[in-house]
């Protein structure tokens, strides 16, 4: 007897009850054990190699009503996560209170109270905006990584690189979305973090390097400081403090290829031409939390003062 094998569509992916009749299976041929019935409506071919984005396309089509939220939305987006959920496979979904309770195997389900705006759709998945998908990670992430998720929120996009001109939020568009929500689990730490997210990192190291000066009570550097103001074309330091005189730059991974490393050192030099002082900091600063880092820029710092006293304001602590 000849096997009968799953239709194409149906054998790349999780799928619906709706979608497996359409395609003309039977009840019996979904119980076949080259099919595993997931929950409730939802299966997927037994040898599947698991995907996020086909997990959650079959769970959305699946759940009427509901939405994919938390970490599962963020990852579909590529949201800034820490490391440690960067990789996530969790399906989270949400639903309002009008619906039963999640209660499908491997999912993980949230009641809440999303409002118009919050939700929407997005290639035929239902999730969470952006804005919203922050805010229900408020009450996981620590402070420190949730404001490095809002900075990227609020941050402006560079059009050559990103094809937008918008940021994704502002600061004010996320007061209101949490100023809607006053008893969601989470909603002191969103109130903390928008208290300290600022315009103008490009990542999240900058916006944890830039956490970690203001926790050691240094004076709080400015974001993307250009060497000549109201020069477009003058490089810029990702921190920096201009009446010290002092440049600070994280270079991630992508400045390791040739090309980039020769730019950084032009930019570099013309800052130190200028008389600054520059500070480059990488992965292993940012492993340490910035410890080293911070005691580096409070000794350039403290130099600084002696070079310019008369840069008042900015004790070097």
């Amino acid at each position: 007897m000849r096997k009968q094998v799953l239709p194409p569509p149906l054998a790349k992916a999780p799928f619906t009850f709706s979608s497996a009749t359409a395609s003309g299976l039977t009840a019996d041929r979904l119980r076949r054990n080259d099919v595993v019935n997931v929950g409730r409506g939802l299966y997927r071919p037994a040898d599947w190699d698991f995907d996020l984005e086909g997990a959650a396309r079959a769970l959305s089509a699946a759940s009427p009503g509901a939405w994919i939220s938390h970490v599962t939305a963020a990852r579909l987006r590529c949201q800034l996560l820490p490391p440690w959920l960067a990789e996530s496979t969790e399906l989270h979904l949400s639903k309002p209170r009008a619906l039963p309770s999640v209660r499908r195997k491997g999912i993980l389900g949230h009641t809440v109270l999303a409002l118009e705006g919050e939700v929407e759709e997005v290639d035929g998945i239902s999730l969470s905006t952006r804005s919203r998908t922050w805010l229900d990670l408020a009450r996981m992430l620590p402070l420190n990584d949730l404001v490095s998720m809002g900075d990227e929120l609020i941050r402006i996009p560079r059009m050559d690189f990103e094809g937008r001109t918008q940021p994704y939020d502002t600061l004010a568009g996320l007061r209101i979305l949490v100023g809607r929500h006053p008893n969601l689990q989470g909603i002191v730490r969103a109130r903390e973090a928008l208290e300290l997210m600022r315009v103008g990192a490009d990542s999240a190291p900058e916006s944890l390097l830039r956490l970690a000066i203001v926790s050691a009570g240094l004076p709080e550097p400015e974001l993307q400081v250009p060497l000549r103001t109201g020069d477009a074309r003058s490089p810029s330091a990702d921190l920096g403090y201009r009446h010290r005189r002092l440049a600070i730059q994280y270079d991630g991974g992508h400045h390791l290829g040739e090309a980039q490393m020769f730019s950084d050192r032009r930019r570099d030099k013309a800052f130190e031409a200028a008389g600054w002082t520059v500070l480059v900091f990488d992965k292993e600063d940012l492993a340490d939390d910035f410890q080293r880092a911070v005691q580096g820029i409070k000794r350039a710092l403290r130099n600084g003062w002696l070079d310019h006293p008369q840069a008042s304001g900015f004790a070097s602590g």
